[in-house]
């Protein structure tokens, strides 16, 4: 093409060029406004909606991991459970071998037995003993007379010696026989204290109780009780409803107390600990609204729970091997703490969870009036059963058949015990042979 002919077409583009100007200048100011009006909705989304909320998919299902673990050791002769089983509170989960509790058993109850026996004799005791302190306190009043008798005899020679009329002889033999009229006195005097000694010694092991309550008994009946309880810990039974897992005890296995067999979750008794991240923490409060939605179930199935704790540490704080961020080595790492967020049982019951499982939480934080930590301890339990108060009941009455097995008709000995008598040491002469006697005429009735 010549000079003249591209000079020619120039004046011809020219008016094409202006004419498209306007037409792509109106598509730009559009996208600008489609952008300034995205702009402005989502900004009006953030602050109408999404700031009244605080969202994670760091959360997963936690719930009580109970170990079945057994008290005292042996050998086990059977299973009763196994991975995924249901059972239910109370329920025996594995059996070990009894014969090495029930001779241990069949040991303390007769030790129990004995002592009983021994106790009872203590209480009988207090009567013959009493009526010991009678009888010497009848040879004193004896050698007493005795004494006078013999003073008087001496009294009456020794008026006659100066006229003749009684010989130096018989003077002697006066004198004689009221020196050993004497000594069969003291003789006396010490054989009723050291029968009120023996009452007193005697009394100080059997006053202010009775032949149940004395400490003898008690103290074999401590070892029948726990005798009892070991062999009733043959059988280890489930502590609450719940599912098997972990299942390690095998059949003839020797096991020691305290090691884990299995466990037992009871997945009524679930939660959902959320991990946000510690800039989300600043509107989190106790009691909140959250919506919860389970990967195993998808986003039709939704759970509603509230938020019942925060964490009083970030994860990291709690790790195995925690940061040492004063080493130098140093990288800044945002941190997440744990919100425990209780849920609702019927829906739990309706859609069950298993432990571990991932969940996806978002709490609605629009009422700020809650607390951010707990200011109150719990007035009940975290968990509690009664599975294994009836074993304890049962080493009572064990122990109760025992001791009325072996406590005879000694109603006599109880009664005198239930009296209280005060020691002899710390009464006159005359109450100790008073209350004595009461004590033999008991006995004796």
């Amino acid at each position: 093409m010549s000079n003249e002919q591209q000079n020619a077409a120039a004046p011809a583009s020219a008016p094409a060029a202006a004419q498209g100007n306007p037409r792509r200048k109106k598509a730009l100011t559009g996208l600008a406004a489609v952008v300034v009006v995205a702009g402005l909705g989502w900004g009006a989304y953030e602050w109408l909606v999404a700031s009244h909320y605080e969202s994670t998919d760091n959360a997963y299902v936690q719930g009580n991991v109970i170990q079945i673990t057994p008290q005292v050791g042996g050998t086990v002769m059977a299973i009763y459970a196994d991975d995924t089983d249901f059972v239910k509170a109370g329920q025996p989960l594995v059996k070990l071998d009894p014969a090495d509790a029930k001779v241990a058993l069949d040991q303390a109850e007769s030790n129990l037995a004995q002592t009983v026996r021994q106790v009872r004799t203590l209480y009988a005791n207090n009567g013959s003993l009493a009526a010991q302190v009678q009888l010497r306190e009848a040879d004193i009043a004896k050698a007493q007379s005795e004494v006078a008798r013999a003073n008087d005899d001496l009294n009456r020679r020794q008026s006659l010696v100066g006229n003749g009329a009684v010989s130096k002889e018989e003077l002697n033999h006066a004198q004689t026989q009221l020196a050993d009229t004497k000594s069969a006195l003291a003789a006396a005097q010490a054989a009723a204290t050291a029968a009120r000694e023996q009452l007193a010694s005697n009394q100080a092991m059997t006053e202010g109780t009775n032949v149940e309550q004395h400490p003898s008994v008690q103290a074999a009946a401590g070892k029948v009780r726990e005798a009892w309880l070991a062999s009733q810990r043959a059988a280890l039974l489930a502590p609450v409803d719940g599912y098997v897992a972990k299942r390690t005890v095998q059949l003839g296995q020797r096991v020691a107390a305290g090691a884990p067999m299995m466990s037992i979750i009871p997945l009524n008794q679930v939660w959902v600990d959320a991990n946000f991240k510690e800039v989300q923490l600043r509107k989190i409060r106790l009691g909140q609204p959250v919506k919860l939605t389970a990967d195993v179930y998808g986003k039709k199935v939704e759970y509603h729970g509230t938020v019942e704790g925060l964490g009083a540490g970030t994860g990291s704080a709690f790790a195995l091997l925690p940061a040492q961020n004063a080493t130098g080595n140093w990288i800044k790492v945002v941190q997440r703490v744990p919100v425990r967020v209780a849920l609702d049982k019927n829906e739990v019951s309706k859609n069950p969870l298993r432990v571990g499982l991932s969940m996806d939480a978002e709490v609605d934080v629009s009422n700020q009036d809650g607390k951010t930590l707990a200011d109150a301890p719990r007035t009940s339990p975290v968990a509690q059963t009664q599975v294994f108060s009836s074993v304890d009941n049962g080493a009572d009455a064990e122990v109760r058949r025992v001791i009325v097995a072996n406590a005879g008709r000694g109603a006599a000995g109880t009664a005198l015990a239930s009296a209280s008598p005060r020691s002899a040491s710390s009464v006159p002469t005359q109450a100790v042979a008073n209350t004595a006697a009461a004590a033999s005429s008991t006995v004796a009735h």
